[in-house]
């Protein structure tokens, strides 16, 4: 009776705490887009919908979000058909090599493209060279330019869910059908693709997710061209806020809607049957011609796909104004990464991300540990409502949820639960946390689901606590899905830009806003090398996430 009261105790505390946190900022800019000084009015509201400018930029979040599921499945598809299904030489090193933007923070491949395709990237000198062009041949802005951003960094979902989907394929049905006379085609629709289908499903809801609530493309990109996200930031400067709590709000349900419809499919593609048989064998190419073709096709789709990041890597190196009308820098300094280590004004933001990230990263692990224990064990209403709580902050756009922590915390009312945390330095952290609490709950409460519930019973009847319990049992069996959503929440946080670009001070400036800054004093080969460290530090903590220690059992 006392471990199911703590139990419940620790559920409700929970709920509370994510009532506040996740909701109750929520709610608080809903109510202040139609409160105005003088009383509720939907002034601001009807202000909003007489505006061309807003439907203008609502439709363009919704249908960028949509083309940029198109382009990514354009791209992810084949080359998870390609990379998995096919008997090439190297085919998991390519494979592997494909997958790396994934573990990237966005802003690193907007600024590798910047370096690579804008007006003044390699590209576009090159070909000013060799034409004798005096202007740049492309302007690399608007939509064109952000959704082709858009494929190139989200395509790896497609790719990741389409080439696990394909791994998991039963072999023994394709052998039936086969046998039945199907041709390849028909096989193809009839029994590969309802298969695929939730890995598709699950692909195109995360890229349309990723792509409504994308900022850093539009905002570096987009030029005239405008979407919500940064209709958002452009009112609040402007200093319209109540309309812009309107504009949050708009977008909040936007994400919402799609949300609920494309997960209206899920049922559907979920009721499949466990595979029984095998994976389907690659499919060998047996002409020599042929199969080094393919591969030689293989090799240069990952170098055309890798190239800006590689090109990030060569511009760390330029010096400051020596890399102007040339196709390639005439110069090359490691003095970039010394002022990394060096210079105080230039290591700040690298401190502040690593402290920010971590700390951002404990507190989501904590939290996301507990509510998953309890949605896992707690099958009932409560435990359904934690699960729904905790994967809230992933279907609302970051601008939104920045928007609404820094309403809910600018005002000092403790008696209704708002404190003032707006110019300290733990309004990111805090940020960062709710942003990554659908990361590390998720993987922890897939880790959880998978445990047998009859340790937790054996170990109570060997006389061991409910802490002990946790420590000795539960933790090391949880070890590998608390490595995953750790790693990736602190990725997510260390290198985020949305939030950030809302809520920093001067003191608590991470990376991404250093980024920004040495871009816009041309400073290219400092921003190129904080990209570099975003990208090592990023790799290397997924790659610490990704291991499955040998040592997974309980400790003794």
């Amino acid at each position: 009776m006392i471990r199911r009261g703590a139990a419940k105790l620790t559920a409700g505390v929970l709920l509370v705490l994510l009532l506040w946190l996740v909701v109750y900022p929520l709610v608080l800019v809903l109510l202040d887009g139609v409160h105005g000084p003088s009383g509720w009015t939907l002034e601001h509201v009807r202000e909003f919908l007489a505006r061309p400018t807003e439907w203008r930029a609502l439709w363009g979040s919704l249908w960028i979000s949509l083309a940029s599921v198109v382009l990514a499945a354009a791209v992810g598809i084949p080359l998870a058909v390609l990379f998995s299904r096919y008997d090439l030489p190297g085919a998991r090193l390519l494979g592997g090599l494909v997958a790396l933007p994934a573990v990237l923070p966005p802003l690193v491949g907007v600024i590798a493209f910047l370096f690579l395709y804008g007006e003044t990237g390699f590209v576009s000198l090159l070909l000013m060279k060799l034409l004798r062009l005096r202007d740049p041949p492309w302007r690399l802005e608007g939509a064109g330019a952000i959704l082709l951003v858009h494929a190139y960094s989200m395509y790896v979902y497609f790719y990741l869910f389409v080439r696990a989907g394909l791994a998991a394929l039963d072999g023994a049905q394709l052998e039936a059908a086969a046998s039945l006379g199907a041709g390849r085609w028909r096989t193809l629709w009839r029994v590969v693709v309802p298969q695929l289908r939730p890995a598709l499903m699950g692909a195109a809801l995360l890229t349309f997710m990723t792509s409504l609530a994308s900022f850093s493309a539009p905002y570096i990109f987009g030029g005239g061209f405008r979407v919500m996200t940064t209709q958002i930031v452009s009112t609040r400067l402007n200093g319209e806020n109540e309309l812009a709590m309107v504009e949050t709000v708009s977008l909040t349900i936007l994400a919402l809607l799609a949300l609920l419809l494309l997960r209206e499919t899920a049922p559907a593609a979920e009721r499949g049957g466990g595979r029984k048989g095998a994976a389907p064998a690659r499919i060998p190419i047996r002409r020599p011609a042929m199969r080094w073709a393919m591969t030689a096709l293989a090799w240069l789709l990952v170098v055309i796909l890798l190239l800006p990041h590689l090109t990030l890597l060569l511009v760390s190196f330029v010096p400051v104004g020596t890399w102007t009308t040339e196709p390639v820098p005439p110069a090359y300094t490691i003095h970039n990464y010394i002022a990394l280590l060096r210079d105080p004004v230039r290591v700040r933001p690298l401190v502040n991300s690593l402290w920010l990230a971590t700390a951002a990263t404990v507190a989501a692990v904590a939290i996301g540990l507990a509510g998953a224990l309890v949605a896992a064990r707690r099958r009932g209403r409560l435990g359904r409502v934690i699960e729904g709580l905790l994967a809230l902050p992933w279907a609302v756009p970051g601008t939104v949820f920045a928007i609404a922590l820094a309403t809910a915390f600018s005002v000092r009312a403790p008696w209704v639960g708002r404190i003032i945390l707006v110019g300290t330095l733990w309004i990111l952290p805090l940020a960062y946390l709710v942003r990554n609490l659908p990361i590390t709950s998720r993987a922890i409460l897939a880790g959880a689901r998978a445990l047998d519930p009859a340790l937790d019973e054996a170990a109570g009847s060997l006389g061991a606590g409910r802490w002990r319990t946790l420590r000795q049992v539960t933790l090391p069996l949880l070890r590998p899905a608390l490595l995953a959503g750790g790693s990736l929440a602190f990725v997510t946080a260390f290198g985020d830009f949305v939030t950030s670009i809302l809520l920093y001070t001067y003191d608590t400036r991470p990376v991404s806003l250093e980024i920004l800054s040495s871009l816009r004093s041309a400073d290219v080969g400092v921003a190129a090398a904080y990209g570099v460290v975003l990208m090592i530090v990023s790799g290397s903590v997924f790659a610490l996430g990704a291991e499955r220690p040998d040592r997974g059992g309980p400790a003794g």
